[in-house]
């Protein structure tokens, strides 16, 4: 279904061809005359196009990178199949160019490629070509139509100096800080007017103000900076702005002991170009400095270098609100809680809204939960005022397109981050919770709604002006949005795998992906995908919307329950989406979490897979059996060990499940949690083990269907003992009246006559009771692992903060649990191999050396090298020390694949490998201290 689902859907659908309207006032506001280049790839243009097609423009063309002919095997990807005129795909190196000069001749060659095949108007998406002020402002110069927020609007706005300083003027709360690193390091050498005229001089800079003398010295510095990178020349050094910005982080440190420090590229975004500095770090600034620079790729002569520094608030939740203007006047569209994000990627995106907010605030105090309530109550104070703010700096910036109002919000104080002067992945959240009507001033009745945001900034590049303020329309009090990425369990980049069967979408669900879930439309084949690493991470976005977040993330653990992903070399991060949003239905929905959850919760469900590893069903199953068996008279002993037999399969699948995939298991414990009680002595289950079973098997999709392989589905005799179960305790539930599994159980012990039965049948049903229920202590053993890890420690408290355990935040944990979620390639002692695939730099710039060569002693977590994955910049570090024998790789840039031998080294201590005797006595051991706990 995909974007196809999305656009046909009934709920998203809205008035796209005004042309053909009968109102006058509506066809004024038809696109058709638009003739749009789309300079983007991924779900965004696959979603203009549609948009496009829907709104009646029918001449727009795409830009193909060559590193897109690395992703479908000799195909076309399917969105670029609806072309009939292969003359509008025009074919690039790549989108945006890896450095300035590049960026210019890209920029250069999209106005050629516009001027020579009749396009008229820009549309960049949600690439960084989209808040590129010198690529927009060359568009508006040719006299293109950009798609998006003008020239200006990024400037004052995009970058993110100048956005909070405009913040500051028009009253809008930021964080504490510098945004003027550059023109400090410029004021060290040149610290006064004469100097700074003497500099223009010298480099023949013309800079208007620098008399000015209501200026500010700093305002000056920034004329002159303006001027040298309009000049493209340096007048400052990476050095010396690293030695500016060390001084500051020093300053914050010690004026804010208990906070780390944030580094952030006034020209990043998506999680780019930003480090944060622990405490007593002050001293790697200028690493950081460098690697944040080389990661947006402004190193070049002439770049704007200016990297801001602020305080890291720690209990941070990060909020956005969603705004639109016409240049005149701005209108917010609630807001998108982001808080659940690792690496400064977002990886869970929910809807927050006026009308949900109320809503749970007038839940929870029905519901008596006191503290909740107030919370909520916050929060709604917090999101109005977050939502004022973005509206008046969205005026104050001139915002005549789509862009988002950043926060982050600690309990009740709110600060302004940065303005994103794009689209953003996640828009969808906010377009499926608010429509916007525009109605004519003479005429109310005369209106038209739009429900896409992309076709909101295509009616407001083509009528900006004209268009009257639209009033938002509700559609749903609630939605999320689950970003589907390559990542493998530990969340860390994989690129390089082949998706080569996805699951159809299922009702409910909202595809956004860039059509590579459809088939062939002539052979109705899946298509096979490769996940290259080229490019970001992302294969898709997940949608669904509700009445309530509860509902929203239900039907967002259904939608996840039922797909299907498989191919060579695949991961993804769709187990750990089923197991987060698991979580939170299990906790509390309501939970608060900050951006600092994600590590610790992973750190929780590597424990899950760590014990999980030490457990053997099969020797568990088999001591839980003969201990059962000893209770039984001699006479029935045999007809019980081949009952226990008989459910092996039944039970052992399910579990065997569970415990290789640590994050579905961390989802089934927490939907479960209150089903169990431990004791002493064994398990106390709340409800049948039988419906649980049978849950279990829902939950893992593992339920009885004719029409998958076996190999994904219970087995058909399974089927029929489990289903033979269910009908008896159903049956029984109506004959005895009771419901609840401890009023059948207490029942059970009575005799015959206690309870009006016929002697003979009683007994046949206390036996058949006995039979159901033999073999199911073994579903005990996900109680056991949660209890032995403490996995429950991690729970939302009543003020809906999340208890994280002291364990959970050491670092050490962190990074041994991230290996048990995604155990490193298995090397011989004298080698390192690459963790992953992707390019190789072996140094922190072209002008540095490399951090290990031939010969060279390194340290346990020393820098080895960095490698560049999905646009991410990963820098590794030795897991120990040792010295260099051979350099494998040579050269910057090199492309390296998971497992590929790097080094050769000598080890300073011989690591010793755990031997398949070992491994199997560690397992026998754990799995009889669980044996044990039962008794």
């Amino acid at each position: 279904m995909s974007n196809d689902f999305y656009l046909n859907n009934p709920l998203i659908h809205a008035d796209r061809q005004l042309a053909n309207h009968s109102s006058n006032w509506v066809r004024q506001f038809s696109c058709e005359h638009l003739r749009p280049l789309i300079i983007c790839r991924g779900p965004i243009r696959k979603e203009a196009m549609d948009v496009f097609t829907e709104m009646g423009i029918s001449h727009f063309g795409i830009l193909l990178s060559e590193k897109d002919s690395i992703v479908y095997r000799n195909a076309l990807a399917p969105e670029l199949r609806q072309f009939t005129d292969p003359d509008r795909v025009h074919r690039v190196p790549d989108y945006s160019g890896a450095n300035k000069e590049e960026r210019n001749q890209r920029i250069a060659q999209i106005i050629g490629i516009a001027r020579d095949n009749g396009y008229n108007s820009i549309f960049a998406g949600y690439g960084f070509m989209a808040e590129d002020e010198a690529m927009v402002a060359a568009m508006e110069g040719a006299g293109l139509n950009f798609i998006g927020p003008c020239s200006r609007t990024v400037h004052d706005a995009g970058l993110k100096d100048e956005a909070k300083r405009t913040a500051l003027q028009v009253g809008v709360s930021v964080t504490p800080g510098i945004d003027n690193g550059t023109a400090l390091t410029l004021l060290k050498k040149h610290p006064d007017t004469a100097a700074l005229q003497a500099l223009a001089q010298e480099h023949g800079l013309t800079v208007a103000g620098l008399d000015d003398e209501t200026l500010s010295l700093e305002a000056r510095a920034d004329l002159v900076l303006a001027a040298s990178y309009k000049k493209g020349i340096d007048i400052y050094t990476v050095d010396e702005l690293a030695e500016t910005l060390t001084e500051a982080v020093e300053r914050m440190a010690a004026e804010y002991p208990q906070n780390r420090v944030r580094l952030k590229a006034i020209s990043g975004g998506g999680g780019k170009g930003q480090r944060i500095l622990a405490i007593g770090e002050a001293a790697k600034t200028p690493e950081m400095v460098r690697e944040i620079l080389n990661e947006v790729k402004t190193t070049g002569v002439g770049d704007n270098k200016n990297v801001l520094v602020e305080l890291n608030i720690e209990t941070t939740r990060h909020q956005e609100i969603q705004v639109l203007g016409n240049g005149q006047w701005s209108l917010s569209l609630g807001g998108r809680d982001c808080s659940l994000q690792m690496h400064e990627q977002k990886l869970l995106e929910v809807s927050v809204t006026q009308e949900s907010l109320s809503r749970a605030h007038e839940d929870a105090v029905a519901g008596g939960r006191e503290q909740e309530a107030e919370v909520l109550a916050q929060d709604l104070v917090t999101l109005r005022g977050m939502e004022t703010e973005a509206e008046r700096f969205g005026e104050a910036v001139g915002l005549d397109s789509v862009s988002t109002f950043e926060c982050i919000v600690d309990r009740d104080k709110h600060f302004f981050m940065e303005m994103n002067t794009r689209i953003q992945v996640e828009h969808r959240v906010s377009e499926l919770c608010y429509g916007l009507r525009f109605s004519n001033p003479d005429n109310a009745e005369d209106s038209f709604v739009v429900n896409s945001l992309v076709e909101t900034m295509v009616l407001l590049a083509a009528h900006g002006p004209h268009m009257p303020k639209p009033e938002r329309v509700l559609r749903s009090n609630d939605t999320v949005e689950a970003r589907l990425n390559a990542t493998n369990q530990a969340l860390r980049p994989n690129a390089g795998g082949v998706i080569e069967y996805w699951s159809d979408a299922s009702a409910g669900e909202i595809r956004d992906d860039q059509g590579i879930s459809l088939h062939n439309p002539d052979t109705d084949v899946f298509m096979k995908y490769t996940l290259a690493g080229a490019y970001d991470s992302n294969i898709a976005l997940l949608l669904t919307e509700g009445e309530s977040r509860l509902q929203t993330y239900q039907r967002m653990a259904e939608v996840i329950r039922r797909t299907k992903l498989s191919g060579r070399d695949l991961a993804t991060n769709l187990e750990f989406h089923y197991g987060l949003v698991n979580w939170f239905i299990g906790q509390n929905i309501n939970a608060r979490p900050t951006t600092r959850f994600i590590v610790p919760y992973l750190t929780a469900v590597g424990e899950l897979k760590r014990l999980a590893n030490n457990i053997d069903l099969v020797l568990a199953y088999d001591r839980l059996g003969k201990a059962a068996l000893e209770h039984q008279p001699e006479t029935a002993r045999a007809a019980y060990q081949q009952t226990l037999e008989s459910k092996y399969s039944l039970l052992r699948r399910p579990l065997a499940e569970l415990l290789a995939e640590p994050h579905v298991m961390a989802g089934w414990l927490s939907v479960n949690q209150h089903n169990y009680k431990l004791q002493g002595g064994g398990i106390e289950w709340l409800v049948n083990p039988i419906q649980l079973l049978a849950d279990t098997y829902y939950f893992l999709d593992m339920e009885y269907r004719d029409d998958l392989p076996a190999a994904q589905v219970i087995w058909d005799h399974d089927h029929e003992l489990l289903q033979a179960a269910l009908d008896f305790y159903a049956q029984l539930s109506e004959r005895l009246q009771v419901q609840s599994w401890a009023d059948v159980q207490a029942k059970l012990q009575l005799s015959a006559a206690e309870v009006g039965q016929d002697e003979e049948l009683w007994v046949s049903i206390q036996a058949a009771h006995l039979g159901f229920q033999s073999g199911m202590d073994i579903l005990a053993v996900l109680p056991f692992i949660a209890a032995s890890t403490g996995f429950f420690d991690l729970t939302v408290n009543p003020d809906l903060t999340i208890n994280i355990p002291e364990r959970l935040l050491d670092t050490e944990l962190q990074d041994l649990m991230a290996k048990v979620l995604a155990p490193p390639p298995m090397a011989s002692s004298d080698e390192i191999l690459a963790a992953s695939g992707g390019m190789f730099y072996p140094r922190e710039t072209p002008e540095h050396e490399a951090y290990v060569e031939l010969g060279q002693h390194f340290e346990a977590g020393d820098p080895l090298y960095i490698v560049e994955v999905m646009k991410m910049f990963n820098k590794v570090y030795a897991p120990f020390s040792g010295t260099v024998d051979a350099v494998l790789v040579e050269g910057d840039g090199v492309i390296i694949s998971k497992g590929q031998p790097l080094f050769k080294i000598t080890p300073d201590e011989v690591v010793v490998i755990e031997s398949p005797d070992d491994v199997r006595a560690r397992r026998r051991v754990v799995t009889n201290e669980f044996v044990e706990s039962m008794h």
